[in-house]
């Protein structure tokens, strides 16, 4: 039987999210990190800034795989167990983030730049239900980095370099600053490399599967752009 989500949605996703990641990161980096400078940015190269927030929102769902793939990898560990629910529960949270800051952007190409400023400031701090997740996306990344030393999984390098994903910034239209930097290529170091271990930890998929997955990847895109 085998184990959900599986090695190579794992490995796919600890290789992939975070370099997705660190470049959305990268690719906002001229611009200013705050509020209201990101819808300005936007206003001014809306190709670039879409192509960064993208990149991010995909790397940050598409590493839930790998954050299970972590957990099942280190049994016995409360550490790693409980960091995994807080990492995830962090997860959740930066998608949401990630929406609203998909519609600020829509507001300033259907309304304009001063009326999106205004809009957007008008209810940055209105009550979500999501803002109780902070602290566990906070906290979740260090215990979890903990677990897998203790555990074995990773050693102290890569354990720290995870543990620095507690530095990202949290919250709607969150620039580049070098924390940002500094948490998503940890990340990568942390990551990317278990990731290749994992893929090359057993068989190698059927020859017809790579196709498949990209042919129903690109028929996703394109129904969900019609739709």
């Amino acid at each position: 039987m085998t184990e959900f989500p599986g090695r190579w949605p794992e490995g796919v996703s600890l290789v992939i999210a975070p370099v997705l990641m660190l470049a959305g990161v990268l690719l906002r980096l001229p611009y200013d990190a705050f509020f209201p400078r990101q819808l300005a940015a936007f206003a001014g190269d809306p190709a670039l800034m879409t192509a960064s927030y993208s990149c991010f929102a995909a790397g940050n769902v598409l590493l839930w795989p790998g954050v299970l793939g972590l957990v099942r990898r280190s049994p016995g560990s409360r550490w790693v167990l409980w960091g995994g629910v807080m990492v995830m529960l962090g997860l959740f949270e930066r998608a949401f983030h990630a929406g609203v800051s998909h519609l600020a952007f829509q507001l300033v190409s259907v309304q304009g730049l001063p009326a999106a400023e205004r809009a957007v400031a008008d209810s940055y701090g209105a009550f979500h239900v999501f803002a109780s997740l902070s602290v566990a996306l906070f906290f979740g990344w260090i215990v979890l980095a903990v677990g897998l030393w203790r555990a074995g999984t990773l050693d102290l390098v890569r354990a720290v370099a995870l543990g620095l994903m507690s530095a990202l910034p949290i919250g709607v239209l969150k620039g580049t600053g070098v924390m940002s930097i500094v948490a998503t290529a940890g990340l990568c170091v942390a990551l990317v490399p278990f990731g290749v271990k994992v893929l090359r930890d057993g068989p190698a998929p059927k020859w017809w599967a790579f196709p498949l997955a990209l042919a129903i990847g690109a028929g996703a895109v394109v129904l969900g752009t019609l739709g």
